[in-house]
């Protein structure tokens, strides 16, 4: 279930891509059409476009909007008519099956946007509901305004690309997290993403509130597993928590080097770029596993000297 709800994600998002690519190859054809005329010119000198003030404050198609905590942006199935874009607070992204089973796909922080797939060329339906884990401010904007904005104003269009790469890279990280590490190499990197370790600027290593059976979603395992390996960090000292929980530098050897006790040392299979935790298929480990159980396979074929 969890990998499908990964692999819909994963698609969605280069449908996304592609269409945003588009845009941005319209746009630039438009940069390269000589503009002339003095008023024009005075204009655009006076009144530069500066995206993180877009962002910031309610205008034309756009308003800021308050969440309290499990208050929803949107719903699955709604109409797809808006992006928000997260200032402040968490949030998680869910899908619903049509037997009723609930899977979390992504959890998401302040600087990211929230129901971008609006901006595909057909309008239609949400595919997923998007949540507050705590309380959040949220700018909302027209599906219009952010069409013609992202038009008009190249800065913000290159802004919006480069955020929907990261996006996606992040995505193809959980695919193949989520197929190739194990369940408690997946949890220890979804607390430490929660943490947002390896982003620039201090952060807060208290991750929001989030229950045992949402990270069991998350990671595709059952809530007493995500209970023992939580047990297991914070002996460890790679966390703690006394209400909330706080994640500590340390867990990064879980994920980074593969180091746990009584397991041997190995060499690191996840480099750590950027604010993405990137796994590696581990491709070697594969090969010498698989010659190894052919080796013993043939030991055990031979026949018996005494036979």
């Amino acid at each position: 279930m969890l990998y499908h709800c990964v692999q819909y994600e994963f698609d969605s998002r280069s449908i996304q891509l592609r269409n945003i690519l588009k845009l941005s190859a319209r746009i630039h054809r438009l940069n390269s059409i000589s503009w002339t005329g003095p008023n024009l010119t005075n204009h655009i000198s006076q009144n530069p476009f500066v995206s993180a003030d877009f962002l910031a404050n309610s205008g034309l198609g756009r308003k800021i909007v308050e969440l309290k905590p499990k208050e929803s942006f949107f719903s699955q199935g709604d109409p797809a008519d808006s992006v928000f874009y997260l200032q402040k607070g968490r949030a998680k992204i869910t899908v619903v099956s049509q037997s009723g089973k609930e899977a979390t796909i992504t959890l998401l922080a302040a600087g990211d946007f929230v129901g971008e797939e609006s901006l595909a060329s057909i309008c239609g339906l949400r595919l997923a509901t998007a949540s507050a884990v705590n309380s959040c401010t949220a700018l909302n904007i027209t599906r219009e305004e952010m069409t013609r904005v992202m038009h008009e104003e190249p800065i913000f269009a290159n802004f919006f690309l480069k955020y929907m790469l990261s996006r996606s890279m992040r995505t193809q990280a959980d695919l193949v997290d989520q197929l190739f590490n194990s369940s408690e190499k997946r949890l220890a990197r979804i607390l430490l993403l929660m943490a947002e370790f390896g982003k620039a600027g201090e952060r807060d290593t208290f991750i929001p509130p989030v229950s045992q059976e949402t990270l069991a979603d998350m990671i595709g395992t059952t809530r007493s597993r995500v209970s023992f390996f939580m047990n297991r960090f914070r002996k460890l000292g790679f966390i703690s928590y006394d209400g909330r929980i706080q994640v500590f530098k340390s867990l990064l050897n879980v994920v980074l080097l593969d180091q746990l006790p009584e397991h041997n040392a190995q060499n690191p299979l996840i480099p750590f770029t950027g604010s993405i935790l990137k796994p590696v298929i581990p491709i070697e480990n594969a090969k010498l596993k698989s010659k190894n159980l052919s080796k013993m396979s043939r030991k055990r074929k031979l026949p018996n000297a005494a036979d």
